[in-house]
């Protein structure tokens, strides 16, 4: 009898950190329907402790769907009418048009590396 490996994501994880005026959150792994409640729980405002500008640096995200894409468009929504900002850092090609397929990328500033993002 022969055993198929069926596909199995690598488990998605979100780490925030703070620097002077803004919170970075660092993702790695997959952004779907499944995997998306750290990030959710990461961006939600009472675990940004009061912060309201936030990086999302995507360097190690390799896939993310419509679930994704809405997990960034409400965290841009709550962060808004508070005078804050949601930007992106380091987004992957593949990602990144994803993003531009769907307007995202004219939604939410996405810069090259964490560094821009963060001095923009």
């Amino acid at each position: 009898m022969e055993t198929e490996n069926a596909y199995q994501p690598e488990p998605l994880t979100v780490t925030s950190t703070t620097t002077d005026d803004a919170t970075v959150v660092a993702v790695t792994g997959e952004i779907d329907h499944n995997s998306a409640d750290p990030l959710i729980q990461a961006l939600d405002p009472g675990s940004l402790g009061g912060r309201t500008r936030v990086v999302i640096d995507m360097r190690q995200v390799t896939f993310m769907d419509s679930s994704g894409i809405n997990v960034l468009l409400t965290a841009q929504r709550n962060l808004t009418p508070v005078d804050g900002w949601l930007r992106l850092a380091g987004v992957q090609e593949s990602v990144l048009r994803t993003l531009q397929i769907v307007g995202v990328d004219m939604v939410i500033p996405c810069y090259p590396s964490l560094p821009e993002a963060l001095a923009a």
